[in-house]
């Protein structure tokens, strides 16, 4: 009988983990069509949306990690014989 109402627990409480993850993508969703929409908003005041990717994935990244790619770059850049930015 104990295992049947341990089955019955569990049960209950993956349904509702299930459910939550399905709530939460729902919303992922949603929130990616809404990027979308500010991404094409930004377009169509003639924002280049590549740029502005890279914009939002640069500032996301700690302020260390963004000196040691500028550095990178820097290096590759002049290795190439190219100026730097």
């Amino acid at each position: 009988m104990e295992e049947a109402a341990g089955q019955a627990v569990a049960s209950g409480e993956l349904r509702q983990i299930i459910e939550r993850i399905e709530r939460l993508e729902e919303e992922k969703q949603q929130l990616a069509a809404d990027i979308r929409e500010v991404y094409a908003e930004a377009k169509g005041r003639g924002f280049d949306t590549k740029i502005l990717r890279a914009c939002v994935r640069f500032r996301a990244k700690d302020p260390h990690e963004r000196s040691e790619e500028r550095e990178l770059l820097d290096l590759y850049l002049t290795a190439l014989g190219e100026q730097a930015p």
